[in-house]
């Protein structure tokens, strides 16, 4: 089952993916520049081998739900997002936020 809804952030909206698979879950929050996501996401690849993409990613591991992605401090992010103020221990509000 996949669920899709917006999520207002300061006046803002991004979008929420829930991808519910056997055994796991993938969580996603999206705007227009870039995305944070559940543990699934794999930043050395986008930072390694598709580092010519300049993708803006973070990634926060351990979450459950779209809140708990937003909360939680992120556990790494790509040299891209970086470059626009997103580090890691932030929140994924906060680097959301930058993304739009």
């Amino acid at each position: 089952m996949m669920n899709v809804e917006p999520v207002e952030l300061d006046g803002k909206t991004a979008i929420a993916i829930e991808v519910k698979l056997p055994k796991t879950t993938l969580l996603v929050v999206t705007t227009d520049k870039g995305y944070i996501m559940c543990g699934a996401l794999d930043v050395a690849l986008l930072n390694e081998r598709l580092s010519d993409r300049q993708i803006i990613a973070a990634r926060a591991t351990g979450v459950k739900t779209i809140g708990e992605l937003l909360d939680a401090p992120l556990e790494s992010v790509t040299h891209t997002a970086e470059e626009m103020g997103i580090f890691a221990g932030m929140t994924g509000r906060d680097a959301v936020l930058k993304m739009m």
